[in-house]
């Protein structure tokens, strides 16, 4: 416990003194929920737009955060030699790994805390009716979409390229899936594409708690295909992760 506490202290450090990181994943999606709520006004489907848009930009956090964030440290700094380094300290693996998601999912507690006292204090949302079933449902997005993160770092092949490839994949999913504002009115064959992300299910569960009141639970079918991209982006990342640059 005393190695996995200072390698998550080292973590934070490492991240918060790091401009790009602290503005492109804990402030971005800040940022845009301030710019939407410019944008946006009034109600959509009897609910406030700015408690839309709190629960919009939870999921989009989580991805940005968990997925985007995870993946390009990971391949940054095993492109950099750094984790084949780490392999030959007394630092164990394991604990490494679990410091960094820990850490990362530390930074989108922070962040989630954020968004919604900015939505309460400054634009009038309302205060989530059940913040254990939200807490529970944020910790399970974060701890699935981190496994999917070690999975797209397994598979990024390059440190340069690691930033773009995240963004192609995180911001055409986060406005599928109704991450930036409603997305009911998507062409059929961009809905038919949204039904099988998985950020389109967490922010229904999301949804669900902040807009509705309703407890974790009772969207068993939202968990369970969140859960099972986690455990399928888990797989991947035993089966790929690499500690070693790549070659070539």
């Amino acid at each position: 416990m005393r190695l996995l506490a200072h390698q998550l202290r080292a973590e934070q450090l490492i991240f918060w003194r790091s401009r790009e990181a602290a503005i492109f994943v804990f402030v971005f999606p800040i940022l845009l929920f301030v710019l939407l709520n410019a944008v946006y006004e009034g109600e959509s489907d009897g609910h406030p737009v700015v408690d839309v848009l709190v629960a919009g930009l939870l999921g989009y956090g989580v991805a940005n955060t968990a997925l985007a964030g995870l993946a390009i440290i990971l391949v940054g700094r095993r492109e950099n030699g750094i984790l084949k380094r780490l392999r030959s300290t007394p630092l164990p693996p394991a604990t490494y790994l679990t410091a960094a998601v820990t850490s990362i999912v530390a930074v989108f507690a922070l962040q989630s805390v954020a968004l919604v006292t900015l939505g309460v204090a400054v634009f009038g949302a309302n205060v989530p009716d059940r913040p254990f079933s939200l807490a529970a449902a944020l910790v399970l997005g974060a701890a699935c979409f981190a496994a999917m993160g070690f999975a797209a770092a397994s598979l990024i092949r390059s440190a340069d390229g690691a930033s773009a490839v995240m963004n192609v994949i995180v911001l055409p999913m986060a406005f599928l899936s109704g991450g930036f504002g409603p997305a009911r009115d998507l062409p059929a064959f961009l809905q038919a594409l949204a039904d099988v992300l998985p950020l389109t299910y967490f922010i229904d569960l999301v949804e669900a708690i902040v807009l509705d009141g309703e407890q974790a639970w009772s969207q068993p079918v939202d968990i369970a295909v969140v859960a099972a991209w986690g455990a399928a982006g888990l797989v991947v990342a035993l089966r790929r992760f690499r500690w070693e640059p790549r070659e070539g």
